[in-house]
């Protein structure tokens, strides 16, 4: 395939480019110099049993059905600006934190360029909408956004969305079908379209996350569970991680199922952290290593009201997974930091075993502000880093958890991304009075005939709220990227801002935003190999583009390369989020985060596009368009292999 190859337009700090010049790492002071520490406690894990991935039949009923969506995963939300709000995944849990609000970005300006730019290799669509609603008999729901996961290691790639997953060997071709996680986890069927209505429910599971970790040689499949009332859709309150281990490198064979209770009020072993009526919410999990012990951090809300509580942070020891002695303890951040809590507290995966064994040994986290501010900007971010993670595998843990702010240069809460104009079916399902006139019933699902969408006729893409995605330690140094709002050609647009932190001292070596002339760069992930050179992967999207998959080259000395496209988006996002009217949609939901993974001197990156498109006419026929698309929704995932 060729690969599109766009200018790109960068934003270095007058620091950063001067490093350019006289070839020499110019590092900026940490705001504090003294880091601050945080207390920690022991909280049970319980073995649950064991599981295979096996993939159940595809529907033979490929049609809208009643309880198309699960109430379960739909929160409220605060989105009065555009682009920010906080609604990650939930049992109608309100997810609005103080900020959130759309901020106002810096102009960009041509910079310099890296010296090479990524080779593609393999690379192939992943999982999309109908493998997700249509596996396991059709007992799934229609969800959006897909939020991958990526793992890769022992001539393995494992991709997970929102909620199945799929094994795949490295050149592309499929080891496993499509396996549910509510059947991989050992639970009941996500809904049950055989009972009568009310049909009977499992528990409901969101936010996959996964890596291979290279210290024990094992695949870590993570994802957030939400328990019901019995088999009704009401939620009980209890929640949980559960963590799936494969028991050798083979993610085909049998893996170990653990249970991490993170409803936080006293029960099951768990601190009581007083969230409004008595259950918290372990939101966004994410997963990072060491070489002693797995991180999973969360963002905790109330289950059963308002309020934000801190980013939790658990660290569990390798010795704990592999059937040996080992702790897991907890760091609870409310109260600590400039804004009181951390916030979607990002672990670092490490490529080549090059692990920081400093302080008996280290993990590091990023986590960014501007979700806390009135105005939707900041100027620093911060550094987190938990040292002594040896103790994680002793009956008798020990570790620290202490955090730095480093000041960078604004960044702010992106805008909507725009899409170019296309065929949307289901936008003219909905809307049809004359052609099809019970469209919008018999195929949409909906009662109503207005397609209104966010943004202008042909709908916007939400932009995520400046939280981090994937963070890597390579080379000795933190990298990270978030989404920013950007001025570009006189226009603001969602680009990109990303990080090179020296974590032993504090401070900041690169930074850099960058963004594209009528185009938006959303949802950016960071892969680095342990020579200093990586890979950041996003959707790029725009006035002339559908949404794609995209990616550029990015190192410690010079910064990020021109954008490049693995897979062009072959029409527009037609998702049943965008419309605010006919699904009752609180904002348009495309993505929470993509995913990188290094593997030997390549980096793989999963991305988020749209990878179908079809006609009114054949979505009448045909609401899956060929098997390419679910009747309400067409997002897809690509899946690259890039080598720096």
């Amino acid at each position: 395939m060729r690969i599109a190859k766009r200018p790109l337009l960068l934003g270095l700090s007058s620091l950063a480019i001067l490093s350019l010049v006289v070839a020499a790492v110019v590092t900026f002071g940490a705001r504090n110099a003294s880091a601050a520490t945080i207390s920690f406690q022991t909280v049970q894990l319980t073995r649950l049993g064991s599981s295979t991935p096996t993939a159940g039949p595809t529907a033979t009923d490929t049609t809208t059905q009643p309880d198309e969506f699960d109430a379960a995963l739909n929160g409220e939300d605060e989105d009065a600006a555009g682009g920010g709000g906080e609604d990650e995944e939930g049992g109608g849990v309100n997810r609005t934190l103080p900020g959130a609000k759309t901020g106002h970005g810096k102009p960009v300006d041509p910079g310099a360029r890296p010296k090479s730019n990524p080779t593609l290799g393999t690379h192939f669509e992943g999982l999309n909408l109908f493998d997700q609603r249509f596996a396991n008999g059709g007992n799934q729901f229609t969800v959006e956004p897909p939020d991958q996961a990526l793992c890769v290691g022992n001539g393995f790639v494992l991709e997970s969305v929102n909620d199945v997953l799929r094994v795949y060997h490295t050149d592309g071709t499929p080891a496993t079908g499509v396996v549910d996680l509510n059947t991989f986890y050992g639970y009941p069927a996500a809904i049950d379209r055989s009972t009568p209505p009310p049909f009977v429910r499992g528990p409901s599971i969101t936010d996959p996350v996964c890596l291979y970790d290279q210290a024990i040689g094992r695949f870590v499949h993570v994802v957030l569970t939400l328990d019901h009332v019995g088999t009704t859709a009401a939620l009980s309150g209890t929640n949980h991680l559960d963590i799936a281990v494969s028991d050798t490198g083979n993610p085909t064979g049998s893996w170990t199922i653990f249970k991490l209770p993170v409803q936080n009020n006293g029960t099951e072993g768990t601190p009581n952290h007083h969230c409004a009526n008595g259950f918290c919410l372990g939101d966004y999990p994410h997963i990072g290593a060491d070489a002693n012990a797995i991180y999973l951090t969360t963002n905790e809300f109330a289950v059963f009201g308002a309020g934000f509580f801190g980013a939790q942070v658990y660290g569990i020891g390798h010795n704990v997974l592999t059937g040996g002695t080992g702790s897991v303890v907890l760091f609870n951040t409310l109260g600590a930091g400039p804004d009181g809590a951390g916030f979607t507290v990002w672990p670092a995966v490490t490529p080549a075993n090059q692990f920081d064994t400093t302080n008996g040994g280290s993990e590091h986290f990023l986590s960014s502000r501007a979700v806390f501010t009135d105005d939707g900007t900041a100027d620093s971010i911060l550094l987190w880093t938990l040292g002594n993670s040896s103790s994680l595998n002793t009956a008798t843990p020990s570790p620290s958890l202490g955090l730095r702010e480093i000041a960078v240069d604004t960044y702010a809460v992106p805008p909507r991304a725009k899409q170019k104009a296309g065929s949307r079916p289901l936008s003219e399902c909905i809307a049809d009075t004359v052609i099809m006139p019970n469209c919008n019933t018999t195929i949409a699902g909906t009662a109503s005939h207005n397609n209104a969408t966010f943004g202008p006729p042909n709908g916007e893409l939400n932009s995520n709220d400046s939280r981090f995605g994937q963070v890597s330690y390579a080379n000795g140094r933190v990298w990270g990227a978030l989404g920013t709002a950007l001025i570009v050609g006189g226009e603001e647009r969602a680009g990109i801002a990303y990080y090179v932190v020296n974590p032993h001292s504090g401070q900041l070596v690169l930074q850099g935003q960058a963004g594209l002339a009528h185009t938006d760069l959303t949802y950016p992930t960071v892969g680095v190999l342990a020579n200093g050179r990586g890979v950041m992967s996003f959707t790029l999207t725009g006035d002339n583009d559908y949404p794609s998959a995209g990616y550029a080259g990015l190192d410690a000395n010079v910064g990020m390369s021109e954008v490049q496209i693995a897979a062009a988006g072959a029409g527009p996002w037609d998702g049943f989020t965008s419309y605010r009217v006919a699904f009752g949609s609180p904002r348009p939901r495309w993505g929470d985060y993509g995913a990188t993974a290094v593997a030997g001197n390549s980096i793989w990156v999963a991305s988020e596009y749209v990878a179908q498109t079809c006609t009114y006419a054949a979505y009448r026929a045909d609401p899956t368009c060929g098997g390419t698309r679910a009747p309400v929704g067409n997002w897809s995932t690509h899946i690259s292999k890039l080598t720096p």
